[in-house]
């Protein structure tokens, strides 16, 4: 089923697929929740799988100039109201794991677990936040370019070739969204605030999905985050960057099958 709720007078839409305990996946900055597509077909054979397009994302619209990591929790969080879900195991990628945090930290009683992949609990330090003023100059002068430049960074350098294709529907994904809604979302992640103490304070497992060659988030500043929680795993991904639901999709998934199994 593909629905859509009011958040702040905006759309937002998402996918229930399945029955039983509930798993949230959320996306990154710059994708939609297609992303999730074959995770959501394999998850629902035995779980209830909502995914959502984050504001400003996909279908959803965009709610202002800056969307705050916290806005688009609750924007979650209504989603799941709607769809009357108390409890689940959420995962979040990159952008969609801060979110998770976000949500871990003003919603903690509806987690059974969660999982960030090729995400961190880290604000944005002084050099991220030059960068991401310069990602919005770009943006506002040439999207197209920012975009263009922007994908390929994500993955292992030897993985580029291999997944072409892949890439190229993140390019068509991407430039569908509106230059706003892109700005708005750059502004919130350099916006956000730090989270470790929501893994230090977690009262449930957190999962952690790494790439070795993760070039957004240096694996080692990543791997001691995972020491915080007081349960937690750890799937390292070797030769995969920022990309694992695409460069290691089958250990992806099994990975959070394996957990899902666990706690919910």
């Amino acid at each position: 089923m593909t629905g859509s709720i009011l958040y702040k007078g905006k759309k937002i839409y998402f996918r229930d697929k399945g029955s039983g305990s509930a798993i949230v996946l959320l996306h990154g900055f710059l994708e939609n929740m297609s992303m999730w597509d074959y995770f959501a077909r394999k998850l629902s054979a035995e779980h209830r799988v909502i995914t959502i397009d984050l504001p400003g994302f996909g279908k959803s619209e965009c709610l202002g100039r800056v969307h705050l990591m916290e806005q688009m929790a609750t924007a979650v969080n209504k989603v799941l109201k709607e769809l009357q879900v108390k409890h689940c195991l959420m995962i979040g990628h990159s952008m969609g794991g801060y979110v998770t945090l976000a949500f871990a930290a003003k919603y903690s009683g509806k987690l059974k677990g969660f999982g960030l992949m090729h995400s961190h609990a880290m604000a944005d330090t002084a050099e991220a936040k030059v960068n991401r003023n310069r990602a919005i100059e770009v943006v506002n002068s040439d999207r197209g370019a920012f975009i263009f430049n922007f994908f390929p960074e994500l993955f292992a350098p030897d993985n580029i070739p291999l997944y072409e294709k892949e890439i190229k529907k993140l390019y068509e994904d991407a430039l569908a969204t509106a230059p706003k809604a892109i700005i708005a979302a750059l502004e919130g992640m350099k916006y956000r605030t730090d989270k470790l103490q929501v893994l230090v304070n977690s009262k449930v497992p957190v999962l952690f999905i790494l790439g070795k060659q993760d070039s957004r988030i240096p694996f080692e500043n990543t791997i001691n985050q995972a020491t915080l929680p007081s349960t937690s795993e750890i799937l390292v991904l070797d030769k995969v960057g920022h990309m694992g639901h695409i460069e290691a999709r089958k250990k992806t998934l099994k990975a959070i099958e394996g957990f899902a199994k666990k706690i919910l």
